[in-house]
């Protein structure tokens, strides 16, 4: 069935970011001056579709989820359908839409977040359970911010299982993202059982480390590899179908239920040139995701995660710094030429 199907379906969080620059951070009770303000699309589901549309693949695209019946609603709204992206799955809910007023200090350039949970505390599997579309992947993130998904299930454990066994009856393969959450008991609970009802895995470090309940950085500060590469083996036995990818800034790891594994070291960039991190690790995903829907090779599919977080970082937003498909692959070649002279 799935060789039928096009397409990446994302579903989950979405928000917007409302961006304050200030002069400077004040004491309790005093004056800050705010010297610029812009307001972007956040969340893993814009930061991935927008990151893909500009990819110009050509893949079908469409997002699930829910926003206010607000301005900020309609920005998100906005933004995806400028993207060519299929918002027919986009529902519009009593709450405010999510977003976090965020105030970056222009002294030194640290932020600070005030977050609205909004609609995404609503997001619930009845989202999900009726959907009928064409695509081939159903991408979910991030669970463990979804809190309707961790209810109980009696037969499956947690409510996020038996969604995603639906998901993949229905003929999906499903791909899962979680957010980093200090919190390894309840990240566990919600997270393993859902497990073998996922086909793609792709996560960071720390969340691998959550999941596996082992450190994997070193006393330094450096990745610790073969930890890293042992925590994708162990996800697989514990129940993820075909692939588990886990990414840092130093790079990426990934395993194959048929035994393939290996590391790809992340592009570097000049300092100078970083505007800002904000979604690399959602851009790396959506690199990621294509290469899995076109059925690369391991090797290949990191690379291009790779460069799609490298290329993130031009830009102070999640998207802006996206490139297109062709430009990305340039960029991988032009690198592994330079490596082999």
């Amino acid at each position: 069935m799935n060789a039928a199907r096009c397409g990446i379906l994302a579903a989950g969080t979405m928000l917007v970011d409302h961006v304050h620059l200030i002069d400077d951070w004040p004491e309790q009770g005093r004056l800050a001056t705010i010297l610029h303000s812009e307001s972007a699309t956040g969340g893993a589901v814009p930061n991935v579709l927008r990151t893909l549309a500009r990819m110009k693949t050509g893949l079908p695209l469409a997002a699930v989820g829910l926003v206010g019946d607000d301005l900020d609603g309609e920005f998100i709204r906005q933004c995806l359908l400028d993207d060519d992206i299929d918002c027919r799955w986009l529902q519009a809910a009593a709450l405010p839409t999510s977003m976090t007023q965020v105030m970056t200090n222009h002294r030194n350039g640290q932020r600070t977040f005030f977050h609205a949970h909004g609609c995404n505390a609503a997001f619930d599997a009845s989202l999900l359970a009726e959907l009928h579309t064409p695509h081939k992947i159903v991408h979910l993130a991030y669970l463990l911010l979804l809190q309707q998904l961790e209810k109980p299930d009696a037969d499956y454990g947690i409510v996020a299982a038996r969604l995603f066994h639906q998901l993949q009856q229905k003929g999906y393969l499903t791909a899962l993202d979680l957010v980093s959450v200090d919190e390894p008991v309840r990240a566990r609970k919600v997270v393993l059982p859902t497990l073998p009802y996922v086909d793609y895995l792709i996560i960071n470090e720390l969340e691998a480390a959550t999941l596996v309940g082992k450190p994997l950085r070193q006393a330094d500060g450096t990745p610790h590899a073969a930890g890293i590469a042992d925590a994708a083996r162990e996800l697989l036995h514990l129940g993820v179908k075909q692939v588990v990818v886990i990414h840092s800034p130093e790079g990426a790891w990934a395993a194959k239920s048929d035994g393939e594994s290996l590391f790809v070291p992340a592009y570097w960039i000049e300092p100078q040139e970083i505007a800002g991190t904000v979604g690399a690790g959602d851009a790396f995903c959506a690199g990621v995701l294509y290469a899995l829907h076109q059925q690369w090779g391991l090797r290949e599919t990191l690379q291009l995660g790779n460069a799609c977080a490298r290329f993130n970082l031009r830009s102070t937003n999640a998207v802006d710094g996206a490139a297109p498909l062709g430009e990305l692959r340039a960029f991988i070649t032009a690198h592994s030429t330079q490596e082999q002279e």
